[in-house]
């Protein structure tokens, strides 16, 4: 795990981030808000961008009466998240069973011999366009894990801010979080045919 810079950086693991699934509104200014809650995200924001907001938020120029200007063109709505799921879950396809989801089961990498490509041996290779398999080191005690591209999602900065002190777990080293960003990119960048379960 590589030091990290005071800020929220590309490759940052926080626990128990909370997804806004839903917002439904009830009339007269209520709504009703339905969440979920993720064990384990990884940030997959490009850390230049994580950089520049960073740099606005806290080096905010100031005219002639000493009143902020900011200009905020580099500033970020939100940052790209994405769960990181326990591969034995994942393996069983009840890594979303919490929210009411089966989801197919991933080839164990012991059965795939005999299976065609695109099965377990090349999932925990990355060789499988769709998953990241990731192992951390033995202090932090996270069990082998994935992350699955197609589920990602949105959360403000300041809400990740609000919650590092207690939920940041550790952030992953430089040449690991550049592959999993070019992965995700080219994950999100494919040419989806018909029929293609990618």
């Amino acid at each position: 795990m590589r030091k990290r810079d005071n800020r929220i950086c590309q490759g940052d693991v926080f626990k128990d981030v909370i997804y806004i699934e839903n917002i439904i509104p009830l009339g007269d200014d209520k709504f009703e808000i339905s969440t979920i809650e993720f064990p384990l995200t990884i940030v997959l924001s490009q850390d230049c961008d994580l950089q520049w907001d960073s740099d606005i938020r806290v080096n905010q120029t100031t005219d002639e009466k000493g009143k902020k200007t900011p200009n905020d063109d580099k500033r970020l709505l939100s940052v790209i998240v994405a769960p990181i799921y326990n591969v034995e879950d994942a393996y069983e396809g009840i890594q979303l069973e919490g929210i009411g989801l089966k989801m197919s089961p991933l080839p164990r990498p012991e059965n795939s011999k005999k299976q065609k490509s695109g099965t377990g041996q090349a999932i925990i290779q990355n060789k499988n366009s769709r998953y990241h398999y990731m192992e951390f080191s033995e202090d932090l005690q996270i069990v082998p894990s994935i992350i699955d591209f197609k589920h990602y999602f949105t959360v403000s900065v300041s809400y990740l801010e609000s919650i590092r002190k207690i939920n940041f777990i550790c952030s992953i080293q430089d040449l690991y979080r550049e592959s999993i960003s070019q992965r995700f990119s080219n994950f999100l960048s494919r040419i989806g045919l018909p029929g293609n379960d990618g």
